[in-house]
């Protein structure tokens, strides 16, 4: 069993003589391959089992179920690919995201038990919960990747995890007609392909400190406790919206915001496209004192991002309606007529989809010049802000609101990050000059 496991491995190490270029492609093909599976699920379910199950589902899976991968992720991502030095080794990471991911678990257990959901629902979202959480596991692995400099093992973890986990949820869904039965079979592939994909990969690479230490989980927990707040309060700013119309709306109208919400998974695709690869030249630059190369890259991925987010809008203008009215025929004869009428809405995320991609990225910056309290006083007064605007808005307007809410929230949140982090970087040149 060893030796077919130590062959699987290596098959999937390969990189070739030009690891660079394999980085960047299975970087694209895993991200792509990820966002495209949340963008269109929720559509294929309530396309296979009706409205009401399709917003069961997009709840469970882009809304509370992300929240829980936050809490298994706890923020240490950008903290362990960019912990260059070796502060703490990979034992010690995965350890931690045991005790992470059990605190997730734990979570969307007692959420549930807050909000008094049918049985049916509750089962269901909590599948959802803990198909997330093994994502949030898998996480650790593949941050792993990319710090030891094999992104292109990270990509293929996405790709094939991905491409495993929704084939079986969609097959069983389709056969047992079932969300429940759907999603346990969706939270037994994902396991597996942690065990084939990222499990059994790691153990090749030569330069992983597999060692821990239980003392360490402490330093850790305290050097990432910011980030991670801050990474949780992001999630729920994000997603306020969707809480918003989970608590005052049907579980039809979650299905319906979330179809007009999936181009923000394409700009947040594309803006990974750019973002990722370039993480470590960052770090780098800053670290060296290089602050001209690390200003002038900081620039051009600020004004592709720009770029990008503008032709998104464009073509949400232009083409959202028909698009929509698309969708509709796709969803069957019963949908005529239920997307069409939300095109502003559908513009007016895509724009707030591009102030996120944007404050994403200075998000990165703040974390690499080490800033984690501005990080966290940005996120705690916006939270406070989506607390109150995005009820307000839901109950006042419906989804329409809701889309308002999100565009003004992102805009708000991304001046805040683009402005603290250029102030920072002024700060910190000077000191380091």
């Amino acid at each position: 069993m060893s030796h077919i496991l130590s062959r699987w491995s290596a098959l999937l190490m390969g990189a070739g003589p030009h690891r660079e270029k394999q980085n960047i492609v299975w970087n694209m093909v895993g991200s792509f391959c990820y966002a495209f599976a949340s963008m269109v699920l929720a559509f294929l379910v309530m396309r296979i089992a009706g409205e009401e199950q399709g917003g069961i589902f997009a709840f469970g899976y882009s809304t509370l179920g992300q929240q829980m991968f936050i809490v298994a992720y706890f923020g240490l991502r950008p903290f362990q690919i960019t912990d260059g030095r070796g502060e703490y080794r990979f034992g010690d990471y995965l350890h931690h995201r045991f005790l992470t991911c059990a605190a997730a678990l734990a979570g969307g257990a007692v959420y549930l038990l807050l909000n008094g959901y049918a049985p049916g629902k509750a089962a269901a979202v909590f599948l959802l919960v803990c198909y997330k959480v093994i994502d949030g596991f898998a996480d650790v692995y593949e941050s792993e990747f990319q710090r030891q400099g094999h992104l292109h093992l990270t990509g293929k973890s996405n790709t094939f995890r991905t491409i495993l986990s929704v084939t079986v949820f969609l097959t069983a869904l389709a056969v047992s007609r079932s969300l429940i039965a759907a999603c346990a079979a969706a939270v037994a592939a994902q396991a597996a392909g942690v065990l084939l994909f990222d499990a059994a990969v790691i153990r090749q690479l030569p330069a992983v400190d597999t060692g821990w230490e239980w003392k360490r989980m402490r330093p850790l927990t305290g050097a990432a406790f910011l980030l991670f707040i801050s990474v949780f309060l992001d999630f729920y700013i994000f997603s306020a919206a969707k809480y918003a119309i989970d608590a005052c709306m049907d579980d039809a109208a979650s299905g319906y915001f979330n179809i007009i919400f999936m181009p923000t998974s394409v700009i947040n695709l594309a803006a990974g496209f750019v973002i990722r690869p370039v993480l470590t030249y960052l770090t780098g630059y800053w670290t060296e004192k290089n602050f001209g190369a690390f200003r002038k890259m900081l620039l051009r991925i600020s004004g592709l991002i720009g770029a990008l987010s503008l032709l998104a809008v464009g073509l949400a203008w232009f083409l959202g309606r028909p698009v929509l009215g698309i969708l509709e025929k796709l969803l069957g004869g019963a949908y005529a007529g239920s997307l069409v009428r939300y095109h502003i809405p559908f513009v007016v995320v895509v724009l707030g989809g591009g102030f996120y991609a944007l404050l994403n990225l200075y998000y990165y910056v703040l974390v690499i010049l080490r800033r984690q309290k501005v990080i966290f006083g940005l996120y705690a007064v916006m939270t406070a802000a989506a607390v109150f605007l995005a009820p307000a808005m839901v109950r006042r307007s419906g989804i329409s609101g809701a889309a308002y809410a999100y565009l003004a929230l992102m805009a708000v949140m991304a001046a805040g990050f683009v402005g603290c982090a250029w102030l920072c970087e002024l700060r910190g040149e000077r000191q380091e000059g």
